[in-house]
């Protein structure tokens, strides 16, 4: 590994314990026994290294949903990673991901072309776990696209503390992605 991945895999272990929102050079080098300059030596800015955590961050919960077996069916199959979301690592990572959208990082370089590249891979994992879980490969995006989006929302879900409530919304969910892949062609 080189020094550079090692850096990557310290900063962003201690962004998924701290957050991204007002990180900094100095305190987050201190934190993990280094200086700011080694940081900027191997990342050229904060914006550079703030955009591989992003991406590492999407590394890990790619690998993640890699990892989920096959489910016997696509409903089966997003409650399963319903539940992948609240687990750890994939929960902190996808905070990181709400995190930088929310500062308004997505939208502008270089988090943009990092941004399209980890969601085509998420996208990707998300559709060959899918079709794990029976997901037809002529439905798939639109399953996904279903999903996706609910799950960051109830991932995000403000309305509500009681986790009944959402894992009842995630199963209504499941339902209709179950649907969509049973529906007639």
């Amino acid at each position: 590994m080189s020094r550079r991945d090692a850096l990557l895999d310290q900063v962003t272990d201690h962004v998924l314990q701290h957050g991204l929102i007002g990180l900094t050079l100095r305190p987050v080098a201190a934190a993990i026994g280094t200086s700011d300059r080694m940081l900027l030596y191997h990342f050229r800015s904060r914006d550079e290294l703030v955009a591989a955590v992003v991406a590492r961050t999407t590394d890990r919960t790619v690998a993640g949903v890699e990892a989920l077996p096959g489910q016997p069916d696509v409903r089966a199959g997003v409650n399963r990673l319903w539940q992948a979301f609240l687990a750890q690592p994939m929960h902190s990572c996808i905070d990181i991901y709400c995190q930088a959208a929310a500062s308004g990082l997505i939208g502008q370089e270089p988090y943009l072309s990092v941004v399209r590249e980890s969601n085509e891979r998420w996208t990707g994992a998300l559709e060959s776990y899918l079709m794990r879980c029976g997901a037809p490969p002529e439905r798939v995006a639109r399953i996904v696209t279903l999903v996706d989006s609910s799950l960051f929302g109830f991932h995000l879900d403000l309305a509500t503390d009681d986790p009944e409530e959402l894992v009842r919304g995630v199963d209504d969910l499941a339902v209709a992605a179950q649907a969509l892949a049973d529906a007639p062609a």
